[in-house]
C-alpha cells in the first residue's frame, strides 16, 4: 500500500472520532451551566431577600431598557406628584406657623390684660383699704368733736344752752340732746319754748322706733 492510499484510509477514519467527541462536550457545557445558575440562586437566597429584590431590580431595569422611551414619562409625573404634595406640605407647614403665631400673640395678649387687671385690683383694694381707714379715722374725730361739744353744751347753764338750741335744726338739736345725760338734757328742755320742745322729742322718740323689739 502507497503512502498515498495510507493517508486517505487515515482520514476516512478520522471524522467518526471528531464527531464523537464533540457529540460528548455540549452534555457537559449544559450540565455546567445549570449548576452554576442552581449556585447563583442558592447564593440569592441566602441573602435573606436582596437577591430576590436585586432580581426584581435588574428585571425592572431590563424591561424598562426594552421599553425605550416609555418609562420616561412615568419618572416625570412621579417627580412631579412628589413636587405638588411637598407644595401642598410647605402650604400647610406656613399656614400652622401663622396659627401658631397669631395663638402666641393672643396668649401674651391675654397674659398682658390678666396682668394688668391683677394690679388694677390690687389698687383698688388698697385704695378701698385707705378709704376705710380715712373714714374711720374721721368718724373718730368726729365722735371725739361731738363728745367735746356735747360736754360744752352740758357745761354751759341751762337757760344760755336753751336759747342755742332754740336755734338748731330740731334733727341736731335732738342729737346732742340724745347724748346728754338726763338731768342736763331735762334743763335744757325745760327752757325751750313749748313747740321747740314737742318737736324735739318727737325726734327723738322717732329715732328708735323702727327698731325691733324682740
Amino acid at each position: 500500500m502507497t503512502a498515498k492510499q495510507e493517508r486517505k484510509t487515515q482520514e476516512k477514519k478520522a471524522p467518526p472520532a471528531r464527531r464523537k467527541r464533540s457529540g460528548g462536550r455540549a452534555p457537559m457545557r449544559g450540565v455546567l451551566w445549570l449548576i452554576a445558575l442552581l449556585l447563583a440562586i442558592s447564593g440569592l437566597i441566602r441573602l435573606n431577600g436582596s437577591g430576590l429584590a436585586l432580581a426584581r431590580e435588574i428585571s425592572a431595569a431590563v424591561a424598562g431598557t426594552g421599553s425605550g422611551h416609555e418609562a420616561e414619562p412615568q419618572t416625570c409625573e412621579s417627580e412631579a406628584d412628589i413636587a405638588l404634595v411637598l407644595e401642598r406640605l410647605r402650604e400647610r407647614e406656613l399656614l400652622l406657623e401663622e396659627r401658631e403665631g397669631a395663638l402666641a400673640d393672643r396668649m401674651q395678649a391675654l397674659a398682658v390684660a390678666e396682668r394688668e387687671v391683677k394690679e388694677n385690683l390690687a389698687a383698688l383694694t388698697a385704695a378701698e383699704e385707705s378709704l376705710r381707714a380715712t373714714m374711720a379715722l374721721a368718724e373718730v374725730a368726729a365722735e371725739d368733736d361731738l363728745g367735746r361739744l356735747t360736754a360744752v353744751y352740758e357745761n354751759m347753764k341751762a337757760k344760755e344752752a336753751a336759747a342755742l338750741f332754740e336755734t338748731m335744726d330740731p334733727q341736731f338739736a335732738a342729737g346732742f340732746l340724745g347724748r346728754m345725760h338726763p338731768e342736763a338734757a331735762a334743763a335744757i328742755m325745760a327752757g325751750l319754748k313749748p313747740e321747740t320742745a314737742y318737736t324735739i322729742s318727737v325726734v327723738l322718740a322717732g329715732r328708735n322706733a323702727n327698731v325691733p323689739t324682740n
